[in-house]
């Protein structure tokens, strides 16, 4: 049974990172550094509580407000943090492809990746030692409770269908940043929230579950409730479901302790669940969806969905372009850039700079 005596936790300010200290605080488990982007209110109040050795904060204007005497800064703050640190155990909860590096050197360094960052597996997953890797989002930690050592016919995740997914297609194009950041069920960071709202979050899941589970035999569904996340079909005809709250401690826990057998979350109440049903994922509410065989054929091609998913949200972010603007862009990046299929890490990091100078 794994049991983590200390870790590692990037991207701590966020909930994936606050979930996680949660973890470590109920289980007496060591904090040895701690990494933010710019968040150092936090960060000054997770010191506080888990005295870590190191800290790392991406933003050099904020860490010069920070009294630690041991903090590195500035954009490659997590990686050299890592460098000095000696936990089996990195929990890698950073946003967007700035995760990917230090997922990389973590994994060079032999050291166990619990990762809930989505784009080191799409923009790399054929080129990382998935051997090292500890999925943390919740379908794929659902895909591995039902999974154990049985081979599987076929995997399913779901999705809510995001904070637009009622809003009549007439207004859909035109639809604003805000308005998509107004999840029915959940609030996590901006950028999963979004990804929610394009169903770019279940392209991005199918491409971790593509490298993590080594088959291309993946669809997904809209579940509302959010209570299903992941269904495993069988050879003999049955399929398994699991179910459980909203609460990114259960996979957490897991991923630190190796095996759970207390309560981590409220169990379900059967006679309180309203039906379920599933929903087919439309491509006319969610044209980028239309690229799920694409990416399920040719994976490697994750570099440049993620690259122009992240060019093209700044935009949207930013107000220069609507919702449907923004979903055109990620589409028209995607096929300017379709035949630069990556052979190589180095490949990776090359098209992604190719990605967003041409963008």
């Amino acid at each position: 049974m794994r049991s983590m005596h200390s870790v590692v936790i990037l991207g701590s300010s966020g909930s994936i990172g606050e979930n996680t200290l949660e973890i470590c605080r109920r289980f007496d488990i060591e904090v040895e550094a701690l990494a933010v982007g710019s968040n150092i209110e936090s960060l000054a109040k997770q010191i506080e509580l888990f005295s870590p050795r190191y800290v790392a904060v991406a933003d050099e204007s904020a860490a010069a407000k920070l009294d630690f005497p041991r903090i590195f800064s500035g954009e490659d703050a997590a990686l050299r943090m890592l460098e000095h640190t000696e936990s089996p155990l990195v929990v890698n909860a950073m946003v967007g492809y700035a995760g990917l590096a230090p997922t990389l050197r973590a994994l060079e360094m032999k050291r166990e990746v619990a990762l809930a960052n989505k784009e080191s597996l799409v923009a790399a997953g054929a080129f990382l030692d998935r051997s090292g890797i500890i999925p943390i989002d919740s379908e794929h930690f659902g895909l591995w409770y039902l999974l154990g050592k049985r081979r599987a016919k076929a995997l399913y995740i779901t999705a809510s269908g995001g904070a637009l997914r009622d809003m009549p297609l007439g207004e859909l194009y035109r639809a604003t940043y805000r308005e998509a950041l107004a999840h029915p069920n959940w609030s996590m960071g901006e950028k999963i929230t979004i990804d929610s709202a394009s169903m770019m979050n279940k392209l991005f899941e199918l491409l971790e579950a593509r490298w993590l589970f080594d088959t291309g035999n993946i669809d997904a569904f809209i579940e509302r409730s959010s209570l299903i996340h992941a269904m495993v079909q069988f050879p003999d005809g049955s399929m398994t479901a699991h179910l459980a709250g909203t609460d990114m401690k259960l996979p957490i826990a897991f991923a630190l302790r190796g095996e759970v057998d207390e309560e981590i979350v409220p169990p379900l109440d059967p006679l309180s669940i309203a039906p379920i049903e599933f929903e087919e994922i439309d491509k006319e509410r969610y044209p980028l969806w239309q690229l799920r065989e694409e990416i399920l054929s040719r994976p490697k091609m994750g570099a440049v969905l993620n690259a122009a998913n992240e060019v093209a949200m700044e935009r949207f972010r930013q107000g220069e372009s609507s919702f449907g603007e923004f979903v055109a862009d990620i589409l028209e990046i995607y096929g300017r850039f379709s035949d630069r299929e990556p052979e190589s890490i180095d490949e990776v990091f090359e098209i992604d700079r190719e990605v967003r100078a041409g963008a």
